[in-house]
């Protein structure tokens, strides 16, 4: 498709309008990039959006309150525990319902498993996209054995439903702590290997850093949060600045971008704040397992629950960053509306912005930084 037809220095070129998706590996998911591009300089990219919608937060409303955590799984299967999590904080800061205290070390417990497997993949998956083979496969194999893990934990390994109103569903099967640490003592040189194999290869490093720069004020002005903000430099993580579950008792740093471009806010930042963030959570899990105290694992919860009149708005850190449930009640056993704030849709807005003037090869990098899965996109 010819948008213009100009000339410079004797030479005729031509602007074409070309579909990056929605099947396409590097979008990961069905996302479509309208990209208008003169030879491999791109004028913009657009993200087109809506091949996933399903209608999720209006099937809340029909299906009660318990009934939407099984969805919750869907708004991001790669980290669903946080998206239960989430959701089943709004509620009962809405509904008054006080946690057991084991209940809420057992979803820390979980959440941070599952960050560490999401954040395999972000890491993996850009090293894939960037060329890079082998350390997508060296983080599917450490991924694996935390999926055994948390199916041990809940019997799912992708869509969990692990989470409840008022708690969790199952208490820590027998031997998980061993396992746990047993895993965790092998994972963090693991780490160190892959930071050998990709973090530090002149290549990829090459590939992303000064590679779609986003400054702290632009990084607040569309909206990113988790990584993708503290890559920009910006100090900000949920967990430490509004703590909420147990997170108050647990000690962890908030890893920021290390500017090692010069340039803060590039995608090889965002790269790496995912990398500290995993030494992190491994902090966290050990003393969750020292600090985890006996109890209950679920409140005394009506199996017909009917909350107050009123709404309620939680801030939760999921892997992608700020996750945001807002519910709303008029005292019956079914929502009058649920609606979830995600970082990857926080994300698709600052993409075209960013791709003015970069290569088309430089796009599937900015998407691989964001660390944009599909179903956050799309509700």
């Amino acid at each position: 498709m010819v948008d213009a037809l100009k000339k410079e220095d004797g030479f005729h070129t031509e602007e074409m309008v070309l579909n990056m998706g929605p099947q396409h590996p590097s979008t990961h998911g069905v996302l479509r990039f309208e990209v208008y591009t003169d030879g491999e300089v791109m004028r913009k990219a657009v993200a087109d959006i809506g091949y996933l919608h399903r209608g999720i937060e209006k099937i809340a409303e029909k299906v009660g309150w318990h009934g939407f955590m099984p969805y919750t799984d869907r708004i991001d299967y790669v980290a669903a525990m946080t998206a239960n999590q989430g959701y089943a904080c709004a509620v009962e800061k809405l509904a008054g319902i006080v946690v057991p205290k084991r209940a809420e070390y057992l979803r820390v417990i979980a959440a941070e498993l599952n960050r560490i497997s999401s954040h395999l993949i972000a890491v993996g998956a850009l090293g894939l996209d960037m060329g890079a083979a082998t350390p997508f496969v060296h983080a599917l194999r450490e991924r694996e054995t935390i999926n055994d893990l948390l199916e041990s934990l809940c019997g799912a390994r992708l869509t969990y439903n692990y989470v409840r109103i008022g708690g969790v569903s199952y208490d820590l099967p027998e031997g998980f702590i061993a396992r746990t640490i047993a895993f965790l003592d092998h994972f963090k040189p693991i780490v160190d290997e892959f930071n050998r194999l990709i973090t530090d290869n002149k290549i990829f490093r090459e590939r992303l850093e000064g590679v779609a720069v986003v400054s702290i004020d632009e990084a607040i002005s569309y909206g990113l949060c988790g990584a993708n903000l503290r890559g920009s430099g910006l100090k900000f993580d949920i967990r430490k600045d509004e703590p909420y579950s147990v997170y108050s008792e647990l000690d962890f740093e908030v890893p920021v971008g290390i500017c090692a471009s010069g340039r803060g806010g590039d995608c090889f930042d965002r790269y790496y704040v995912r990398i500290l963030e995993m030494y992190e959570s491994i902090k966290i899990l050990y003393q969750c397992f020292k600090q985890i105290p006996e109890g209950d694992i679920l409140a005394d919860v009506p199996r017909k629950l009917r909350p107050p009149k009123g709404e309620a708005f939680v801030r939760i850190e999921s892997a992608r960053g700020d996750m945001g449930y807002w519910v709303v009640s008029d005292g019956t056993d079914m929502p009058v509306r649920v609606h979830c704030r995600t970082g990857s849709f926080a994300a698709m807005g600052i993409i075209e912005s960013l791709s003015k003037g970069l290569m088309i090869a430089d796009l599937v990098a900015v998407i691989g930084s964001f660390d944009i899965v599909a179903p956050e996109v799309d509700r």
